[in-house]
């Protein structure tokens, strides 16, 4: 009885067995499923160079910039009204313009005093459809006429000694220093404005087109 016993369990443990071993081909372990998946790209990801490789870097801003002065430093006594007659403007250059770039506004002012408690400060120079080619204003602009050889038109909005309309040398009276700002706006098309534009006029024609603005500020006293 004993052997007829065992024969038949034997043989259903090796169907058993066998039945395992198909199931064990069909479906591969869960480790070597994850090696393959491992050895594929994500879906949607890239490569170097791809697509999804990440954001492009961005422009480097607009940027104005001098050698006769550093932002934050005192301005040189050349550029001032301690130099008497031979006070010339600083030289300005800038880079890396807005690329829809027309023109550029230069406006240099004192943002101390108010006159008549009023909105506005001390113009000192304002310098309106500079090319928009143009890197660069150089050192002593010529001061004793309106038009520039680009075309540019300037004023200081108060005519000195001499017929100077261009650079105002800054003239603060004793006392603390006061903060001179040279600010240069890079503009999408040339303003239309007469010659006799105050900066109020310049103003209103550059809202809504300014693409870019870059500042220096430079302290003086006596």
């Amino acid at each position: 009885m004993r052997t007829k016993a065992g024969l038949p369990l034997t043989a259903f443990a090796f169907l058993l067995a066998s039945v395992a071993t198909g199931i064990a081909q069909q479906n591969p372990a869960a480790g070597g499923t994850a090696a393959g998946r491992a050895a594929q790209p994500a879906a949607g990801g890239q490569g170097p160079g791809g697509q999804g490789g990440g954001r492009g870097q961005q422009p480097p801003p607009f940027a104005m910039m001098s050698t006769s002065m550093a932002d934050g430093s005192f301005l040189a006594v050349k550029y001032t009204c301690t130099a008497g007659p031979a006070a010339v403007s600083p030289d300005l250059h800038w880079m890396n313009p807005p690329r829809d770039t027309a023109s550029y506004v230069l406006i240099v002012h004192d943002m101390e005093p108010r006159p008549r408690k009023g909105l506005d400060d001390i113009l000192h120079w304002m310098v309106w459809n500079i090319a928009p080619t143009a890197t660069q204003l150089p050192e002593a602009i010529p001061g004793d006429t309106q038009q520039l050889p680009d075309g540019s038109m300037q004023t200081n909005g108060n005519p000195g000694q001499g017929g100077n309309i261009g650079y105002r040398p800054p003239c603060p009276p004793a006392g603390p220093s006061h903060h001179y700002a040279f600010e240069l706006f890079a503009l999408d098309q040339k303003l239309d404005v007469p010659g006799t534009a105050t900066r109020a006029d310049v103003l209103k024609a550059m809202d809504g087109h300014i693409l870019a603005h870059a500042a220096m500020i430079a302290p003086y006293h006596q």
